[in-house]
């Protein structure tokens, strides 16, 4: 009997009821990731104001978040290759939802920037992990699609913390939003019983059965037998030190590319999430019609999540984030102009789908160009990388509001990023080998 190879096996399977599940549970992971990283934003009026503190002090208590971020995605990304991954997305799902409540007690913001490097930990280590969960588990023909679908929770989790914030923050303080965020941890037991295990990750520990059974779901139709062997292709081995194959086989030029990428959207997308709300109100809106702008920026980019999803499924996936990073630029730019305020809206909701929205498909495309073996290693240090612009955005947005410059001289800023990911993104895959054919084809 020749034995399976289980990354074929993934590719060309049919979705299911596993694949649904994966899907779900990932999603709901997102959710609360994303309500975690977004609150902050959310609050930050109301946080400036009972701290006392300038534009330029609450910039950097943003980034304390994006800090940890940054070192999570890079460690615990590359940890999950190492030792499984539904445990450590299980790690990283309790450090964030501890520390995001227990963010809600300081009084201080040096207090408050621990708490949030803390919580930043696990809201960066998750997402590499769970993307790197549903590329090994999704059909090759609809995975872009499916993580983009997932990748919407993200966005589902922004609205959720704006909503929250509209209704909690007046008549409960800005503390309550984040005690919300503890909710998470009863999910845990749930999920080490539901998500199933790295795949590589089982045949290096001779673990068959499970990798057995695992096999039978993604194929019901046809199970493998007791005496089955599994396999995986030479360029999805990995050894105990993974990062320098984000480097072989031609994967150089385009591992730079990707980071170059990362680093531009997530600029784009925490200025955004983080001086939105602020600038909204300085341009003369109230605190709730600024909030209502996250919630719409937010439904925006569920909108161009899963229309770029389904785009980069049907055409080459670099082509599509291209013209995405193209209207990012464009959309971010008028808002700083005077415009109707249904008109505004609209802008906003455009701005949320190419920008979140870029960076979710751009998670699709770099979970198709690194081997199942090194998949979140290689999201995670791209992650982990982009985090400098997630970092430096806040900071650099708050000290641009804090020198009281016109509106649009913030926007530009904020947009400019998108020109340069236009040019990056271009030109990941110029020097691929025949296994990167995915991000093109």
């Amino acid at each position: 009997m020749p034995p399976i190879d289980i990354q074929k096996l993934a590719d060309e399977a049919k979705f299911n009821r596993f694949h649904a599940l994966v899907l779900t549970w990932c999603a709901l992971i997102i959710v609360f990731d994303g309500y975690d990283l977004a609150v902050a934003g959310v609050a930050m009026p109301a946080i400036m104001k009972d701290m006392g503190v300038s534009p330029t002090q609450a910039g950097f208590m943003a980034s304390s978040a994006l800090f940890g971020m940054s070192f999570g995605a890079i460690f615990l990304g590359t940890l999950s290759d190492r030792i499984g991954r539904r445990g450590v997305i299980v790690l990283c799902l309790a450090l964030f939802s501890v520390f995001t409540a227990a963010a809600g007690l300081a009084g201080d913001p040096t207090t408050f920037g621990v708490l949030r490097f803390l919580a930043g930990l696990g809201i960066g280590g998750v997402m590499p992990n769970v993307i790197a969960e549903m590329s090994e588990y999704a059909p090759r023909r609809i995975r872009a699609t499916l993580i983009t679908l997932m990748m919407c929770g993200y966005a589902v989790g922004g609205i959720l913390a704006a909503w929250l914030g509209k209704a909690m923050i007046v008549q409960y303080g800005w503390q309550s939003v984040f005690y919300a965020g503890l909710a998470p941890i009863v999910l845990i037991p749930f999920i080490l019983r539901a998500l199933p295990e790295s795949m590589p990750y089982l045949l290096r520990r001779g673990r068959l059965d499970a990798l057995r059974s695992i096999a039978a779901r993604l194929d019901p139709a046809n199970p493998p037998a007791a005496s089955a062997r599994f396999v995986l292709p030479d360029t999805s081995r990995s050894d105990k030190a993974p990062v320098h194959h984000l480097f072989a086989e031609g994967r150089g030029m385009g591992t730079l590319m990707l980071w170059a990428t990362y680093f531009m959207c997530l600029f784009m997308v925490y200025a955004l999430s983080t001086w939105l709300t602020k600038l909204m109100a300085n341009a003369g809106h109230s605190l709730g019609s600024a909030m209502t702008f996250v919630m719409v920026l937010n439904l925006g980019s569920i909108v161009g999540a899963l229309g770029g999803g389904w785009l980069a499924d049907r055409f080459p996936i670099k082509h599509v984030l291209v013209v995405m990073c193209l209207v990012a630029f464009a959309s971010i730019a008028l808002l700083g102009q005077p415009l109707p305020t249904g008109l505004l809206y609209v802008v906003v909701g455009l701005a949320g789908a190419t920008t979140i929205g870029t960076q979710t498909v751009t998670h699709a495309c770099t979970g198709q160009f690194y081997p199942l073996a090194i998949r979140a290693t290689g999201l995670g240090w791209a992650l982990g990388i982009g985090r400098i612009g997630a970092i430096i955005a806040p900071i650099l947005i708050g000290v641009l509001v804090n020198l009281a410059l016109p509106l649009e001289m913030n926007f530009i800023a904020i947009a400019l990023p998108a020109l340069i990911a236009a040019v990056t993104i271009s030109r990941v895959g110029s020097r691929e080998t025949p296994a990167q054919q995915l991000v093109r084809a």
